[in-house]
């Protein structure tokens, strides 16, 4: 495994951090508790030592299951991240989520506490960011919370953050087919040592193979509606997933993992990587065990543009 610290903070995460929306079972199929806490203990054990998470997945639950899961485990071993949603982040809902994410975690604090997406995001209430940053900062001065980090924002409004407080981290979907933070997020974030936290750094395992244009989701997985599964879209995916081929080839690993290494060797970059059970867990932090040279990154980064300038990057990478 490879580690970084996350930004200012003194937190020396893994480069893959495990990412647990799957484990909330909503907009999910086919998940079970019992198998996502054998991930969850099996990645300490691969050496993955951060585990994000939010109150909103499965309302709580993915938070219940991962304190279950981590009972008994010394809390110096691993680091938690976790997030209050666009609709409560008026002073006094961001103190009682933080409050709640604690009890469900079974932890008396938390390493990375974000916002997850800005006020108004999902028709939500403006707030502006000044009340919300005053509770952050509230609970980081209480040391509930012990950094403040933000997910889904724009560099404006990183920026705006940043005027009443310290912001370690942005968690943006990002992967090589996602590229849309790469404009301007991105490179602001790395120019002020602010951490990249990508999730669906796998395209939601479209960068793995093991879809096609013809997959049919299950009518509870929020996967059918994402962007990438356009037949005219997946055209192109199909291109990079065969260009990314002979260097899975090259490398005796698969295209996944191929991917994921593009991403983490990124400055400034982690991945979060979902897993419904521990086999996934221990294919996945293999994206370690190669380096890719300067020219094959280069390569693949431009095999990016075969999809990034073939369709709408704009907005969500979901048609909701």
């Amino acid at each position: 495994m490879r580690y970084d610290n996350i930004g200012t903070s003194t937190i020396n995460a893994s480069k893959i951090i495990l990412g647990t929306w799957q484990a909330g079972k909503d907009m999910w199929a086919g998940i079970d508790d019992r198998e996502t806490s054998k991930a969850i203990r099996g990645a300490l054990d691969l050496g993955i030592n951060t585990i994000d998470t939010a109150a909103i997945y499965g309302d709580g639950h993915s938070e219940r299951v991962i304190g279950l899961a981590l009972k008994g485990v010394a809390r110096e071993q691993y680091y938690l991240a976790t997030k209050v949603f666009s609709n409560k982040l008026k002073y006094d809902q961001v103190l009682s989520e933080c409050e709640k994410s604690l009890k469900n975690l079974q932890t008396d604090y938390i390493d990375l506490y974000q916002i997850h997406w800005p006020a108004g995001a999902f028709e939500s209430e403006i707030v502006p960011i000044q009340e919300t940053m005053a509770a952050l900062n509230f609970l980081k001065a209480e040391e509930k919370i012990l950094n403040i980090g933000v997910s889904n924002f724009s560099k404006a409004q990183i920026q705006e953050a940043m005027q009443y407080g310290t912001i370690v981290s942005n968690q943006p979907p990002y992967s090589l087919i996602w590229r849309p933070y790469d404009q301007e997020t991105n490179p602001f974030c790395r120019a002020n040592n602010i951490a990249i936290l990508a999730y669906s750094p796998l395209a939601q395992g479209i960068l793995t193979g093991k879809f096609d244009k013809n997959h049919k989701f299950h009518k509870d997985d929020h996967r059918a509606r994402n962007k990438f599964m356009d037949p005219k879209v997946f055209t192109y995916v199909e291109k990079v997933l065969v260009g990314l081929q002979p260097l899975a080839d090259k490398y005796h690993t698969n295209i996944g993992n191929i991917a994921l290494h593009w991403l983490i060797s990124r400055p400034h970059t982690f991945a979060i990587v979902g897993a419904r059970n521990l086999e996934q867990v221990q294919n996945n932090v293999k994206c370690c065990d190669f380096n890719l040279s300067y020219d094959e990154l280069i390569a693949i980064d431009k095999l990016s543009d075969t999809v990034t300038n073939n369709m709408d990057q704009t907005g969500t990478m979901w048609s909701w």
